[in-house]
């Protein structure tokens, strides 16, 4: 057998590699603590589960979903007015998505061509580099350095690699670095992006999970926005749907047009009753929105607060599910710190090589237990011993 030579881009995912980890330990009967997968264990509120379990039940709604309902298209519009302050036309600047991930790998089919550039953080979310890894784009990676407070210097951009890249994609607040951007940071994206002819994507999933009274809105707030990108959102941590795979690309109507006609040639839709549930979801009580953020912020403070007092100090994440610690003194590979941290103590992490080259010294840590879960872990670490480790 034969196959494509694009594939040679890729290696086996870190998350498979985990879960086979995981499910050995888990075989010879031990119990883990596992931080490394992005999954939220916080269930979508009521009246989004009743609103889908209904139309669950509407035998017209197995149908193919084909195109956006019109209410959901509506609602999202709705949703950005009164959440962001930003005025969606329904028609031409919204296009959902089967999850945000799903957008993010195909959408720089719509844009790229085999070897453009397109400019992505370092570290990133692995999608943002795959994603235009699939469609044959040359990649160039924008550090976002710790001394920068991860914040991506446009100006460190070479001249000829900017007058060549055909898009960018951004993300604050930040998986897996945990940071918000400032508003100049923004400011001066918009006026690169104008300058170089680049069509900007800005992934805006963690938006509500900001902690210590800080806000975040959206990157199509600011002036001429627009006219450069779009935004990807997603309902997945904020409402629990993490699993029905709801995502929206909002914006710029040329990008999204491109887009909405590459998925028309890819699949049918979002299923009809995940399309109540959503509506049901940004037009209902937000209440459970709020108890959301409160829990992935108390599940911050007991996991970087835990292990401070044990010795692994890190700075605390201004927002996201996720935690961006430096690797314990006496580790220099972040794949081998993961691989003794599990053995020793069924704890397991993502290594934080995987997000990009400078991502290595690093691990990311997923506020996706319970407190009593992640009180457990921060237990086990100390009792290891692998903190005072002169490997």
């Amino acid at each position: 057998m034969k196959f494509a030579n694009r594939m040679d881009r890729f290696g086996e995912g870190v998350f498979s590699m985990l879960a086979q980890m995981k499910k050995k330990k888990l075989e010879e009967g031990e119990m883990i603590v596992d931080l490394s997968i992005g999954a939220p264990n916080i269930a979508p509120a009521p009246h989004i589960l009743k609103a889908l379990s209904e139309a669950c039940l509407v035998p017209e709604n197995y149908l193919y979903a084909i195109q956006d309902q019109q209410a959901l298209l509506e609602a999202v519009s709705d949703w950005y007015a009164r959440r962001y302050g930003v005025e969606l036309n329904p028609e031409t600047e919204i296009c959902s998505l089967l999850g945000s991930q799903e957008g993010l790998a195909h959408i720089a089919l719509s844009i790229v061509d085999e070897g453009d550039v397109v400019l992505v953080p370092d570290p990133c979310y692995p999608v943002f580099a795959d994603g235009p890894s699939l469609a044959g784009a040359e990649l160039y990676y924008m550090p976002q350095r710790e001394e920068n407070h991860y914040i991506i210097d446009l100006k460190e951009i070479p001249e000829e690699v900017a007058q060549k890249a055909k898009f960018m994609i951004v993300s604050y607040p930040n998986n897996p670095t945990a940071v918000l951007a400032p508003d100049c940071f923004y400011e001066e994206l918009i006026a690169f992006a104008k300058k170089y002819d680049i069509i900007v994507l800005h992934d805006n999933a963690y938006s509500e999970l900001v902690f210590d009274g800080r806000t975040c809105g959206s990157f199509l707030c600011f002036p001429g926005a627009r006219e450069v990108g779009v935004e990807f959102n997603s309902l997945s941590k904020t409402y629990g749907l993490a699993g029905a795979r709801v995502g929206f690309c909002v914006g710029n109507k040329e990008v999204v047009s491109h887009l909405k006609t590459l998925k028309s040639n890819m699949d049918y839709g979002m299923f009809l009753p995940i399309q109540k549930a959503a509506i049901a979801a940004i037009t209902g009580d937000q209440s459970c929105v709020a108890s959301t953020r409160a829990a992935y912020e108390g599940r911050r403070d007991c996991l970087c607060d835990g292990l401070a007092s044990i010795g692994w100090k890190m700075e605390k994440p201004e927002g996201t599910m996720f935690v961006w610690a430096p690797i314990p003194a006496g580790f220099s590979d972040s794949m081998e710190f993961v691989k003794t941290l599990f053995e020793k103590t069924g704890v397991l992490v993502t290594p934080g090589s995987a997000f990009g080259p400078s991502g290595e010294g690093h691990v990311r840590m997923a506020l996706v237990q319970d407190e009593d879960a992640i009180a457990l872990a921060v237990q086990r670490i100390d009792g290891s011993g692998i903190l005072k480790s002169e490997q």
